[in-house]
């Protein structure tokens, strides 16, 4: 029987500042639509969850996401492999499925970005929240991009409850560190509790452009690669930097949007 692919993402206005603020979601609208035409054109579905589970200061929004088997199984949705995905990516219609490369485990595109916010990331959760644990740099995956399938339910029950029990240091972290909220920790359970993972290359998830100066009006950097992050871009005005390059990066390859 032909497994069943799927694509998560959400697009929730919180109504603050961040990923999720109004104006930085204007244009989630051409990400979706990229994901949506490479979905059809290689047979799988695009979920994009809309609702917070719970208000944000009970739990970010980045750590809500991964109880995303709980989402699929409550609207009965069918699955096999899952693409978790953040909505500040565009896609490239010709980039190759991702799903075939998997060989059943959990996947992530391996981090090239910012190494100074990792690696003081990784010194610090280790020392404050991991008991000195460390994992190496070489193999931290970038969580706007990671795939998994039916056997991740349990790992991902446990990122879940990893949260609720360490909601006020993980918060307290975040504050005074300034070293991210899912992505360093989700990286050292995957290694606590001996996930067997694969890293795709950084062309699956293209973040920090900005920050490795590749972003740029004449779209090179779209020859690099295959999804193309916009995180990391300065804050401006109703974030119409990174409106700006989502949309040009959009019609590049799709032409003018319509709904």
């Amino acid at each position: 029987m032909k497994s069943k692919n799927l694509v998560f993402m959400l697009d929730i206005d919180i109504k603050g500042d961040g990923r999720y603020a109004s104006s930085r979601r204007a244009s989630y609208k051409y990400s979706i639509d990229s994901w949506k035409k490479w979905c059809d054109k290689n047979d799988c579905e695009l979920f994009v969850l809309n609702d917070l589970l719970m208000s944000n200061d009970i739990m970010g929004i980045c750590w809500q996401r991964y109880y995303l088997f709980d989402i699929l199984d409550a609207n009965e949705v069918e699955y096999d492999q899952v693409l978790m995905v953040d909505a500040d990516t565009i896609v490239h219609p010709e980039c190759p499925n991702f799903f075939d490369m998997s060989e059943g485990k959990l996947c992530g595109a391996q981090f090239d970005g910012s190494w100074d916010w990792v690696l003081r990331s990784l010194e610090n959760y280790s020392k404050y929240v991991f008991e000195n644990e460390m994992i190496t740099w070489y193999e931290y995956i970038d969580c706007g991009f990671v795939l998994m399938n039916k056997n991740h339910k349990d790992f991902c029950k446990k990122i879940v409850n990893f949260y609720h029990q360490n909601s006020t240091l993980l918060k307290e972290m975040q504050e005074k560190f300034t070293v991210g909220t899912d992505q360093t920790p989700v990286n050292f359970l995957i290694h606590k509790e001996n996930i067997e993972f694969k890293l795709l290359p950084y062309e699956f998830n293209m973040c920090d452009m900005n920050r490795k100066e590749i972003l740029g009006d004449d779209l090179l950097f779209t020859k690099l690669g295959w999804i193309y992050q916009y995180n990391a871009i300065p804050n401006n005005k109703d974030n119409q930097f990174t409106n700006y390059f989502m949309k040009k990066t959009y019609e590049h390859f799709y032409g003018e949007y319509s709904v």
